[in-house]
Parts: structure tokens; C-alpha cells; sequence
């Protein structure tokens, strides 16, 4: 009995680690800033298509979650023999978006409340910056290094991303990866800093995928 128990506790427990595994994304750790990399002279330039870049963005409640998107709205990527070298984008946060809420007042309600002192504080700074500062190439994708700027500060990170060229074309997409949004100074309502929030509690992972075209400048 006893040792059927111990296997039915070990099944158990086995489930929950790849439960939690699959629902695990990319968690970077903030690090502090490092030297950008620069472009060498003979690098190839290629310039961001603002039209067809974007940062998808979502947000955790214990019970729910919002998504959306902001516009990158200038930057680019260089390669050096064929390899992805060097890079940055701009963020455009004043076109923070909101996806999932139908209800046109709830949902400016939100990106209001996001674009506020309690969160980005857009009106203060209004772009966040990604400067690349490593990268490694690995089985089918690159290990992109960088130093992401939200409301003035500047932490190093790292997430993996899929990155091609096709006619003069570049496409780079990040797999989804996490970000802790207290390390830039964002606490609204987190269970770090505040005490019996319950339903109140906003986590403070956000998760982020970049979706970026570039082509030949």
C-alpha cells in the first residue's frame, strides 16, 4: 500500500514538473548593461520595415491575462559573413495596443493605464531601445544578447530568435520570452512589493515576442 502510494505521489509530482515545464517560456535575467556590438564597415545594413515590425506584448493576473502590441518604429540589423553581427530597434511606446478586450472603454482604460506613471510612463519616455550586444549562433537559431532600455533604465538580457534572409529580406522572430518588469522599475501592484493584493496581484513576468522585417539599406 505504501509503496503503491509512493508511485501514485511520484506520478504526481512528475506531472506537475512538465506541466510547469511546457508552460514555462524563456525567462531572461536581467543583467547589468553591456558594450553594444558595432557593425564593421563591411557588414551588411538592413533597415527595419516599421510597416511590418511589431513587439507582442501579454500581461498575467493570477486568473487572466491581456495581450497586445507596440510598433517598432525605426532601427536595424547587420550581418557579417552571413551572420547575424550587430543591431537595434526602437520601441514606439505611445502605440501600446490591447488585443483581447472587445469593450471599446475597458479596453482604453487599459493601454491609459499602461501608458502611466504605474507602468511604461510614456509621456516621460515615450521609446524603449534594444541595442544587440552578443550573438551566438546555434542549431537553427541565434542567441540574441542586448541591452533593453525601458523608462530610462538599462538592463542586459538574452532570448532565443529565428533569423533568415530571402531576397534582400530579413525576417527576425523571437521565440516568447519573459521579462521581470520590476527590474525597470515597473511594481504596480507586484506580490514583491505589496502585501495581500489577492485578486488585485498583477505578476511581474511579461512576456514578449519581437516580429521584425528589415530590408537592404
Amino acid at each position: 500500500m505504501k509503496n503503491q502510494l509512493l508511485k501514485i505521489t511520484t506520478i504526481f509530482f512528475i506531472g506537475l514538473a512538465v506541466v510547469s515545464c511546457k508552460n514555462t517560456k524563456n525567462e531572461t535575467e536581467a543583467k547589468d548593461a553591456e558594450e553594444v556590438s558595432q557593425a564593421k564597415a563591411e557588414a551588411v545594413r538592413y533597415a527595419v520595415a516599421v510597416d511590418r515590425s511589431t513587439l507582442a506584448w501579454k500581461g498575467f493576473k493570477p486568473t487572466k491575462s491581456h495581450n497586445g502590441t507596440i510598433s517598432i518604429s525605426e532601427g536595424y540589423v547587420a550581418f557579417d559573413n552571413g551572420k547575424l553581427s550587430a543591431g537595434n530597434f526602437i520601441i514606439d511606446m505611445k502605440t501600446i495596443k490591447d488585443l483581447d478586450i472587445e469593450d471599446e472603454e475597458y479596453n482604453a482604460k487599459l493601454v491609459g493605464h499602461l501608458s502611466s506613471a504605474d507602468f511604461f510612463d510614456v509621456e516621460n519616455h515615450p521609446h524603449a531601445v534594444f541595442d544587440i550586444t552578443n550573438v551566438n549562433e546555434e542549431v537553427g537559431m541565434y542567441m540574441v544578447k542586448g541591452n533593453l532600455t525601458i523608462k530610462g533604465i538599462k538592463k542586459n538580457i538574452e532570448f532565443p530568435a529565428t533569423v533568415s534572409e530571402n531576397d534582400g529580406v530579413v525576417t527576425f522572430k523571437s521565440e516568447p520570452f519573459t521579462i521581470d518588469r520590476t527590474e525597470w522599475d515597473i511594481k504596480f501592484n507586484s506580490g514583491k512589493f505589496f502585501e495581500d493584493l489577492k485578486d488585485k496581484l498583477i505578476k511581474d513576468e511579461i512576456e514578449f515576442v519581437v516580429e521584425m522585417k528589415a530590408t537592404k539599406s
